[in-house]
């Protein structure tokens, strides 16, 4: 790679569905261990946990990963990452790519891929990626995000429904028949330092409330996200006890 770009993952105990989840054990490591390999298998510079529980503290500090602690009232990964930024004082063109905590299948391909993305468009705020969707029935889950992206490869709107319409066509088994297509969003973020603390700065969103999805803050705020098509298929990540036997298998 021609560029430098850091890793940090945001990581917290608050889990619902999977309480206590990073450390979890797969495959007798801890699920943040796991994820902190991943990162460490890219080209990135340097690779920081950014979490705010001292058991995590603790168990990255063991496994010799650099770890930071931050404030324990933030609403999103994205705002603990830019406090991350904050404390370690990294210029404002730095290139960050935020690695969820519970993506411990993360292809390094697609962590490189998605920092280069963002430093080649200089007037973007963000870069992701997504993967082209050929399922009806995924296309009608809204837990499977929708992107939709413009002809210079820039995203136009991200919505829960499905976007675009298919309206011309019965059903969403005949349009994808007839050759559309659909595009599910990886979360999978870059950002450049700056532009992550104006982000985190700004208040939630109209759209980003009502879609519960942060990343509209920058489309709604006037900002650019860049997409491209992962060169790698993306497993989901680990957000149910179902999901964390998955991964178990995968390890084993």
């Amino acid at each position: 790679m021609n560029i430098e770009y850091r890793i940090v993952i945001p990581a917290r105990m608050a889990s619902e569905r999977l309480p206590g989840k990073p450390l979890l054990a797969i495959a007798g490591k801890s699920l943040i261990q796991r994820v902190w390999d991943c990162a460490n298998c890219a080209a990135a510079a340097e690779v920081v946990i950014a979490t705010d529980n001292e058991a995590i503290l603790e168990a990255a500090t063991e496994f010799g990963a650099r770890c930071l602690m931050t404030r324990s009232d933030h609403a999103s990964g994205s705002d603990r990452i830019a406090e991350c930024v904050d404390q370690l004082v990294w210029p404002d063109e730095t290139v960050v790519v935020n690695l969820q905590g519970d993506e411990p299948l993360m292809p390094s391909e697609c962590l490189d891929q998605v920092a280069t993305l963002l430093d080649r468009d200089t007037g973007a705020m963000a870069a992701s990626l997504y993967h082209v969707i050929d399922d009806a029935d995924e296309i009608s889950n809204p837990n499977a995000v929708k992107v939709v992206i413009d002809g210079r490869g820039r995203a136009l709107y991200f919505s829960r429904s499905v976007i675009p319409s298919h309206r011309p066509w019965a059903t969403l088994d005949a349009a994808l028949a007839d050759g559309c297509a659909w595009k599910r969003h990886v979360g999978l973020y870059a950002y450049r330092a700056g532009a992550l603390k104006r982000m985190a700065a700004l208040q939630p969103t109209r759209l980003e409330r009502m879609e519960r999805l942060e990343q509209l803050r920058i489309l709604e705020s006037g900002g650019a996200i860049a997409m491209a098509q992962a060169v790698r298929p993306v497993p989901a990540g680990v957000d149910t006890p179902a999901d964390l036997d998955r991964v178990r298998r995968a390890f084993q």
